[in-house]
């Protein structure tokens, strides 16, 4: 029996997530959690072994809480499901100590095969993921420059290439409209662009949004 613990911030994605493993006689939801603070006690509790985390969340943020697990955990699998593109932050979380980086689009029963291979202590690589990575290896090293953008920057950029405003996008994240528009300053100076049409179009023209 695989213990798992999940980690997102939407209670309704949480009950989806227990009823769909629950239907799996070799995995048992053990636990949930609403952020990264409550992730690291879901995992200082002792009974996960594999940790099914989202990466945006209020509070400490996926990549925090995936850092800070794996500095007291270091053999607790963490299997990063998200709604962020891999090319955006597969590799990254990868050499962060994740154990594997899943799409919030793929198909519930790679979800579930995904446990299981981290379960055993391997790592579990989407087709998406390896192609990332042979390129890497390959040499094709050059960054885009929204890969250089930190994890709430990039939510903050995202949110605006969407069209929502400075005032929702910082209550969406609890944050204060004066914070998110440091983070829209620093975006725009790091993707050398001038206005939220700009930013629009350079989400669209790299496929991170549709």
């Amino acid at each position: 029996m695989i213990k798992i613990g999940i980690v997102d911030d939407h209670a309704i994605v949480r009950t989806g997530l227990r009823q769909f493993l629950g239907e799996h006689v070799d995995l048992k939801v053990v636990g949930e959690a609403n952020n990264g603070r409550e992730a690291l006690e879901l995992a200082r509790a002792g009974e996960v072994e594999v940790l099914l985390m989202d990466l945006s969340m209020p509070e400490h943020g996926g990549v925090d809480a995936l850092q800070a697990i794996k500095a007291r955990f270091p053999d607790l699998a963490i299997l990063i499901l998200s709604a962020f593109p891999e090319a955006q932050y597969a590799t990254t979380l990868l050499r962060h100590g994740a154990s594997g980086y899943l799409n919030k689009e793929c198909a519930p029963e790679e979800i579930v095969n995904a446990i299981r291979t981290v379960a055993r202590g391997r790592r579990y690589i989407s087709p998406a993921v390896a192609e990332l990575l042979a390129d890497g290896a390959a040499g094709d090293t050059e960054r885009a420059p929204h890969e250089n953008l930190s994890e709430r920057e990039l939510q903050v950029f995202l949110r605006l290439a969407k069209g929502e405003t400075v005032g929702g996008i910082a209550e969406a994240m609890f944050l204060s409209v004066k914070t998110v528009s440091t983070y829209r300053t620093r975006v725009m100076e790091k993707l050398n662009l001038a206005s939220n049409s700009d930013l629009t179009y350079y989400a669209l023209k790299s496929g991170l949004i549709q």
